[in-house]
């Protein structure tokens, strides 16, 4: 070989090997590019750094930001996050349980990823009537396909709004009470709409078949409807599942599970599902070839097996709870009751946030119990106790409500935790006790977290 060749080998070997060392992903949505809650990126550390006997992230850049719930989404080097002002804050309510209506205002801002400057923002009045009232729910949606220029915002109240990526100009807005005759659930608007194709779905809850509506992304135009069910609309969010061939859309309302065809918004298939309280915010899991996973906080778990035509679902197991308030107690809960962390599926193993803060091991093709654990959370039993877990190759991190990020290896064997540092303080107080419960978003090997002051990006490169 000449040393010509010799040479241009050498480069592009060591431009590949550039490439996939830098490789980063984006968090364009809610629970990532893939709507699946893994973070794929290498490079990352293994342990978190130590500075004069501290556990200590390099933090990037802090921004001060309203009150919310909303997670950020990271695309395109810019920051997305929802907030909430309210008209004086000592009028922000400090009990989850009141409906009291506050004025005040919602706010979609754009923030530059590498400083966390605001490059635009976009706010309108709201006035809240919902319990646990510190904010928006959704992370922003953004538009990732091919000379895209939208991102989308859902707030609390029903607000959807389409806006520019670059200059935050509005494009086209609907309120999903006036335009759909929604009816506000008590937890506000919380199922982060979905973009497939040229649509954005969006669960609605509207009256006349409207519970699950697809939009014309570019102008908001209806494509179809499904559904009709009266009453909440719920908290889950949309999320496309291919059952062998057959490539669907779930959604899984107050009272049955459906797969619908994505272009018509024809139900395939609904399995029959009496939800308490409406608590359906998890997001059913695809497990293996064609069956799906699903958690509540009241009603517990069920398995589900898609047939090979895609049109008849069947219950492999379902849990024993009847929705009852003792159902939910640690002693008599005997498989997972999620009320807001999604369930990790893996190696036919699923791994979740049961409903008094215990991280649970199951075996998914029989929901038997393998072992529980509440030392990622509290070490107490809290109800509602909370943390997001995020798959990274093999190994998990783990966001607490605590404001901790914690490093662990999940396995039938057993819960093993590697490493953890406190990021955030837990500002909110509706649960009853200081809380964090916003998912945080990982790319360009940096975490993105927010409480109800501030949001922080630090590194987590080697």
């Amino acid at each position: 070989m000449s040393r010509k060749w010799s040479l241009s080998f050498f480069f592009l070997f060591t431009y590949l090997s550039i490439s996939a060392s830098t490789f980063a992903e984006d968090w364009p949505q809610w629970l990532g590019s893939k709507r699946d809650g893994k973070w794929r990126e290498d490079g990352i550390l293994e342990k978190f750094p130590t500075t004069n006997g501290k556990k200590e992230l390099k933090q990037l850049w802090k921004t001060t930001i309203g009150s919310g719930y909303a997670g950020p989404a990271v695309a395109g080097g810019k920051v997305f996050v929802a907030d909430r002002l309210v008209d004086g804050q000592n009028n922000l309510d400090k009990s989850g349980f009141s409906r009291t209506r506050v004025n005040g205002k919602e706010r979609l801002l754009c923030l530059k990823e590498q400083t966390g400057e605001i490059i635009w923002k976009h706010e309108y009045p709201c006035s809240y009537s919902v319990q646990y009232s510190s904010g928006p729910r959704c992370t922003p949606t953004v538009d990732t396909s091919p000379n895209a220029n939208h991102v989308y915002h859902l707030g609390a109240m029903g607000d959807l709004i389409c806006l520019e990526v670059a200059t935050g100009k509005v494009v086209w807005q609907k309120n999903l009470v006036k335009d759909f005759e929604a009816v506000v659930p008590i937890w506000g608007f919380a199922s982060h709409p979905l973009i497939e194709g040229n649509q954005l779905i969006c669960i609605v809850g509207g009256s006349e078949g409207r519970f699950v509506m697809s939009l014309d992304k570019l102008t908001g135009k209806e494509l179809w409807r499904a559904g009709s069910y009266s009453g909440d609309c719920g908290y889950c969010s949309p999320v496309i599942c291919s059952f062998g061939k057959n490539r669907q859309l779930i959604t899984w309302l107050p009272k049955a599970i459906l797969g619908l065809d994505i272009e018509s918004g024809k139900i395939l298939w609904e399995n029959p599902w009496e939800i308490k309280a409406s608590l359906t915010a998890p997001l059913p899991q695809h497990v293996g070839k064609n069956e799906l996973f699903i958690s509540s906080f009241y009603n517990g778990s069920r398995l589900l097996k898609i047939d090979d035509s895609g049109t008849k679902a069947e219950i492999v197991w379902k849990s024993k709870a009847k929705g009852l308030d003792r159902d939910v107690m640690p002693d008599s809960t005997s498989d997972l009751h999620s009320i807001m962390a999604s369930p990790v599926i893996q190696n036919e193993y699923v791994y979740g946030v049961c409903s008094y803060g215990e991280l649970r091991c199951l075996k998914v093709k029989t929901g038997e119990r393998v072992w529980m654990t509440r030392a990622p959370i509290t070490g107490k039993a809290d109800r509602w106790g909370n943390l997001f877990l995020t798959p990274h190759h093999d190994r998990y991190f783990l966001f607490n409500e605590l404001g901790e990020l914690i490093i662990a290896k999940l396995s039938p064997e057993q819960y093993t935790e590697i490493d953890r540092v406190k990021i955030i303080k837990p500002s909110n107080r509706m649960a009853g006790r200081p809380v964090v419960w916003t998912h945080p978003a990982f790319a360009n090997k940096n975490i993105y977290i927010r409480n109800d002051n501030e949001i922080i990006c630090y590194s987590l490169a080697k």
